[in-house]
């Protein structure tokens, strides 16, 4: 470890749970270094952030942005690098032995990441374990989707395998679709086939739930649930507006079981969809979460739990390490991303959906979102007082973002 503080590189520093991080460790007494592939990245202007550093796109050059991060590491006597995304993520866990004796990488197991990184492999572990899952059909061609989607009913949801697919040259992003028919499904399916496999899904309407661990080998040191309030794309993806909310003691059953079959080492947000049928296991994010400034600001403080589990719980002179729970939390905290607010907000004011099959928020909500945005009430996850520029770097490219949104819909 460096003599002086330690030294811990957080990458896809535009991120708010990037910045979340930065700010957390810069508060607790560690020597920050800010990286991202974008000049003009929010976390670079973090107070917290001692050094900045730039590395190539790895959606597009993943090797050449692991070389510079191992070379930047050695150079920079850097203790531990957090990777934030998955284009990161998965890359550095490729390349993790080539960091040996260089820095440690707050990255799991091969073999757990690359069953949480596939959805089917998680949807099998959660069904050995007994953990409630939606009617689900592998399919990997336009024929084998249309003979399994009259059994899960109308509409039925289309997801790739994984996210995001690691190659040498590149990563590729894979999105949730949706289909209403024969002929919709087919369309969906063609651009797909021959690219990854498919999980079809029956379609569960319900509210997202997040259940947040630390866990060592399995074991939970630090948990935290969060409810969806607002989504992009509305239809279900990110969220843009969520409250914290006292762990329920049955998705942290399901959820804990699951963590400690694969013996999962560092942070994983693992996803329920509640409705009216009870909850069902959706997949498990085997990396930083974007709702993560939520639990933070919530008490449960992540980023430094996470690097004492790596350096060592004496990393910035704090307590033992030990398990806590939701007891530190404080329920009922809200948090937004400003951009997929702003975002959502104009989706369901436009009422131009792209799936006008599935239920929407009303009109009177946006306006009503719209209406809170500047309040404090609702939170924000980038803007803070005591650290103004990154939150305002972040509203500037929200407001240009949602702009061109705009044109480009007109």
């Amino acid at each position: 470890m460096s003599a002086d503080r330690p030294r811990v590189l957080v990458t896809d520093a535009s991120r708010g749970s990037a910045i979340a991080f930065i700010r957390s460790l810069g508060r607790g007494g560690f020597d920050v270094v800010a990286a991202d592939y974008n000049p003009r990245s929010a976390g670079f202007r973090s107070r917290y952030a001692s050094e900045r550093l730039m590395y190539p796109d790895p959606a597009h050059a993943p090797q050449e942005a692991v070389e510079v991060l191992r070379r930047e590491a050695k150079r920079r006597e850097i203790d531990l690098i957090v990777p934030v995304s998955d284009d990161i993520l998965l890359p550095l866990s490729q390349a993790r032995a080539s960091f040996e004796g260089i820095c440690r990488l707050a990255v799991p197991d091969p073999a757990a990441l690359a069953t949480f990184t596939d959805k089917e492999a998680t949807l099998q572990l959660g069904r050995r374990l007994g953990v409630p899952t939606p009617r689900t059909a592998m399919v990997h061609t336009v024929a084998q989707a249309l003979q399994h989607a009259p059994d899960l009913g109308w509409p039925v949801v289309v997801k790739p395998v994984a996210s995001r697919v690691y190659r040498e040259d590149s990563v590729e992003a894979f999105e949730v679709v949706y289909a209403d028919g024969p002929e919709s499904l087919r369309a969906r399916m063609a651009l797909l086939e021959g690219r990854c496999a498919v999980l079809l899904q029956e379609y569960r309407v319900g509210e997202g739930h997040g259940l947040e661990l630390l866990t060592d080998a399995g074991r939970p040191i630090a948990e935290f649930q969060h409810r969806r309030l607002h989504e992009v794309p509305i239809t279900g993806g990110a969220s843009s507006l969520r409250e914290s909310v006292p762990i329920d003691p049955v998705l942290r059953e399901h959820a804990v079981a699951l963590l400690q079959a694969v013996r999962w080492t560092g942070l994983a947000m693992v996803e329920f969809r509640v409705g009216p049928e009870g909850p069902v296991l959706m997949e498990i994010n085997g990396r930083i979460w974007g709702s993560l400034p939520l639990a933070v600001k919530s008490g449960v403080d992540f980023p430094r739990r996470l690097v004492e589990l790596y350096l060592g719980a004496g990393a910035s002179n704090g307590e033992a390490l030990s398990a806590i729970g939701q007891g530190g939390a404080v329920a009922g905290v809200r948090s937004r991303n400003i951009g997929l607010e702003m975002v959502w907000i104009a989706s369901v004011l436009r009422r131009q959906r792209r799936y006008p099959f599935l239920d929407a928020p009303s009109r009177r909500e946006a306006l009503r979102a719209a209406l809170r945005l500047p309040l404090p009430r609702d939170g924000f996850d980038v803007l803070s007082r005591d650290d103004p520029m990154p939150g305002l770097a972040d509203l500037a490219h929200a407001t240009g973002r949602l702009a061109r949104k705009l044109r480009n819909a007109a």
